[in-house]
């Protein structure tokens, strides 16, 4: 399996926003015209604001969002009428809204996510002592992995274009992080200690530069999905390397290794470009269900990890008091 490509054709859908069948149709667009009319003032505000329910005007839904919506399905009953296929829309599937969630299914997943990093951590502080090695390393990829959730919830409830960025921008610190913490759980004992502070400082302007260059005037992703393809490439390989290297001398390291490869399995779904099933599911979202799971894969290897270096540190102090008497 090329991890590189999987991660290539991700993006590369994921960046699909061009215009689409449906919105470029001509119903879409006489429906989009004659809601304008009739249904939206000129500061995309109702005529009949009254009639609006509480959680569209929560989530900001504004008229011409609505008429997009509501043209939507209309478009998709006429197309089903004639057995065409169903559409894109602005280069997205059609999906049901929920409470105004834009895209539920996604939604609960990503919050899904969110539980299951918190459950991990407290678990994770429950058998680990705060004295071990990457300890707080740890705690931050795990608060990076919250905010990341956070944000794709956010996101996929309602997408905006301040919504989309800080989706990618808050993914992309997840990618980033592992590779942080790959790195000096790799390089650990072989290098000074304050060469730590050193590579904390770079990855952190990188990242605070990778996030400037985003917030331009146009997102480049292009860009970003180069960055994101050489990021986790060298991630998953490292790990693996790492793995592989200590087999033998660390039995738990299988399980990087398998949850690294699960995740490369669980991103055949983001190639595979299907209609939503209900028009609340897509592969997309399965995608963010798989990641739940795993996720107690990669914590059962971070406690078991933290609990062998601390035995290394014991081992270590008990050598230099032998020495010293």
């Amino acid at each position: 399996m090329n991890v590189f490509i999987l991660i290539s054709l991700i993006f590369l859908q994921i960046n699909a926003i061009s215009c689409s069948r449906g919105d470029n149709s001509g119903i879409f667009r006489s429906c989009l015209r004659n809601c304008h009319i009739t249904e939206c003032l000129d500061d995309d505000t109702f005529l009949d604001e009254d009639k609006r329910p509480f959680h569209l005007v929560l989530l900001n839904w504004g008229c011409r969002d609505e008429c997009k919506y509501t043209c939507m399905w209309k478009t998709i009953d006429d197309f089903k009428s004639r057995d065409n296929p169903i559409p894109q829309f602005y280069g997205k599937w059609p999906f049901v809204r929920i409470l105004g969630l834009q895209e539920p299914a996604s939604v609960l997943f990503s919050l899904l996510n969110i539980y299951v990093n918190f459950s991990c951590i407290k678990q994770f502080r429950k058998n680990v002592r705060s004295d071990s090695p990457m300890y707080w390393v740890w705690h931050g990829f795990c608060a990076v992995c919250l905010n990341a959730w956070f944000w794709s919830t956010v996101f996929h409830a309602r997408d905006f274009p301040l919504t989309e960025f800080l989706d990618y921008s808050f993914a992309f610190s997840i990618m980033l992080m592992n590779c942080y913490c790959m790195f000096l759980r790799v390089m650990r004992g072989t290098l000074p200690r304050f060469f730590n502070i050193l590579v904390t400082a770079l990855f952190a302007a990188f990242y605070l530069n990778h996030i400037y260059y985003l917030s331009g005037p146009k997102f480049d992703y292009g860009y970003n999905m180069a960055v994101n393809i050489i990021v986790g490439s060298i991630t998953v390989f490292g790990w693996f390397a790492w793995s592989l290297y200590n087999r033998f001398r660390l039995p738990y390291v299988w399980k990087a290794g398998l949850f690294f490869a699960l995740f490369a399995l669980s991103t055949l779904l983001e190639i595979v470009d299907t209609p939503p099933w209900f028009y609340l599911i897509d592969c997309h979202a399965l995608w963010h269900f798989t990641s739940a799971p795993i996720t107690y894969i990669i914590y059962s290897f971070i406690i078991d990890d933290c609990k062998y270096l601390r035995k290394q540190v014991q081992y270590a102090d008990i050598e230099n008091v032998s020495k010293t008497d």
